[in-house]
């Protein structure tokens, strides 16, 4: 099996979950005692958070290819970013490394199209939810993106950074949380995506009528197939 590298610290509560839903998936696959070769640089999410603020995208995009380049001379056969936010340079990430970027946006589009939509919903940053990297990447599998009305978009930002960034899990958030699902829903979402690693640890599929894209579970997903490939 080939070793994963992960890029995490973003916050360190979903990486955290990837590590879980790794080494999970892998013992499912193989059995036994079987762990997902592996190796985690985890960078500072204060100062990743304070260059999004300051819109310091170049800056993001330098810290965090340094952090690739580290993991692929430890040895990693691929990189996985342990964020959807910072997907925004995934470009600038990939180009700095001679071995794989497994990006989450690809693994999430090809599986809301193998289910047969064309129209979803996304939760996420709100740089996630306004910018345009996220549109246009599943525009290129044919699928239209809708995001919630301005108030709900600051609520689910607010909700990520203000709690689960910060380990707080709170049942008026998850309530919120299922409205604007619904109201999505009830726009012509046919789908919704999680486009945040932390809204899993909020909100799942026993919370809502509508199919959820987790976004994290797909990207271990096919980090571990990429990594079983003969």
């Amino acid at each position: 099996m080939r070793s994963i590298g992960l890029i995490g610290g973003m916050s360190w509560e979903s990486s955290a979950e990837y590590y879980r839903l790794l080494n999970g998936l892998t013992r499912e696959r193989l059995g036994g005692h079987h762990c997902a070769p592996s190796v985690m640089v985890t960078v500072d999410f204060a100062e990743i958070e304070a260059m999004q603020r300051a819109d310091d995208w170049r800056g993001a995009a330098e810290r965090l290819s340094e952090a690739a380049v580290s993991l692929e001379r430890a040895g990693a056969d691929m990189v996985v970013l342990c964020t959807n936010t910072m997907h925004r340079v995934a470009d600038d990430i990939a180009a700095a490394i001679r071995i794989p970027f497994v990006d989450i946006m690809d693994a999430t589009a090809k599986r809301i199209r193998a289910a047969g939509m064309r129209t979803v919903g996304l939760l996420g940053t709100r740089f996630t939810m306004e910018g345009e990297f996220y549109r246009a990447r599943m525009a290129e599998f044919g699928i239209e993106v809708l995001v919630p009305h301005t108030p709900d978009r600051a609520l689910v930002h607010d909700v990520i950074y203000d709690e689960l960034t910060r380990g707080r899990i709170q049942d008026s958030s998850r309530q919120e949380f299922k409205r604007v699902v619904e109201a999505l829903a009830e726009r012509g979402a046919e789908g919704v995506i999680l486009g945040c690693t932390e809204i899993p640890l909020l909100i799942g599929p026993a919370d809502t009528r509508v199919p959820l894209f987790d976004t994290t579970r797909l990207h271990v997903e096919h980090a571990v197939e990429l990594a079983l490939a003969p």
